[in-house]
């Protein structure tokens, strides 16, 4: 596993990191939370990865006051665009979830992620619930989610959600359009009931390279109507 993260880093091209958010400071020295299992271990083999990418401004509507959300929403740490929300290893028809843990998180790894997953209880999670069952060291599963969200170009999202009959596939192609590689059927976009883009899932095989989305991660049809909330 690790001959193919090395690979990873030698593949991928680093883009501007300062264009992933509107503005980020890193906090202050952070403590681990702490975080239990809320569902049953699954171990399988890898057939492939999902990148989920969480559109910020959405999910931070109606959060700005309050504790729980407040470094990523209260805006004192920065104003967050796209974000990870998560790095996952799929199983084809499942997943695996909550392997066996061999090392624990530390604070100084938690801080080093927090611009891009502006969550300590996000990125605990994240290494207990998927982490987990990629590698043994938390840095290294950290390591590799950082080289794929540094890879990206994020377009210019602001400006796209003031285009008239915006739709699932016009987030999609730009995101396909700015990314040299990944196709338009590698862009999974996640939409609410409301219609308004909630997450992005970028689909790999477990090479690394961007593959067909399936129809569970695709989401939303090319032609469905979309709204992107701008919160600022």
């Amino acid at each position: 596993m690790w001959r193919v993260f090395m690979a990873l880093a030698a593949m991928v091209v680093p883009a501007n990191a300062a264009a992933q958010a509107y503005q980020c400071r890193l906090p202050a020295a952070q403590n681990v939370p702490r975080v239990t299992q809320d569902a049953p271990s699954r171990t399988m083999p890898i057939t492939g990865y999902t990148m989920a990418l969480s559109w910020s401004p959405g999910f931070c509507r109606g959060k700005e006051g309050q504790s729980a959300h407040a470094a990523q929403c209260s805006r004192r740490n920065g104003n967050f665009g796209l974000i990870v929300h998560g790095f996952w290893p799929d199983g084809g028809r499942s997943w695996p979830q909550y392997c066996k843990v061999e090392n624990r998180l530390s604070p100084a790894e938690l801080r080093r992620n927090m611009c891009m997953m502006p969550s300590a209880r996000l990125i605990a999670r994240q290494w207990l619930k998927h982490g987990s069952c990629m590698t043994r060291r938390p840095e290294t599963y950290f390591k590799v989610t950082r080289i794929l969200w540094n890879s990206y170009r994020i377009p210019d999202y602001d400006r796209l959600s003031r285009k008239d009959d915006l739709t699932a596939g016009d987030i999609r192609k730009a995101f396909a359009d700015a990314n040299r590689g990944i196709g338009p059927e590698s862009v999974g976009v996640r939409l609410t009931g409301g219609g308004w883009l909630q997450e992005m899932r970028i689909c790999y095989s477990k090479r690394f390279r961007p593959i067909r989305c399936d129809a569970r991660r695709f989401g939303a049809d090319d032609d469905e109507s979309a709204k992107i909330w701008r919160g600022l």
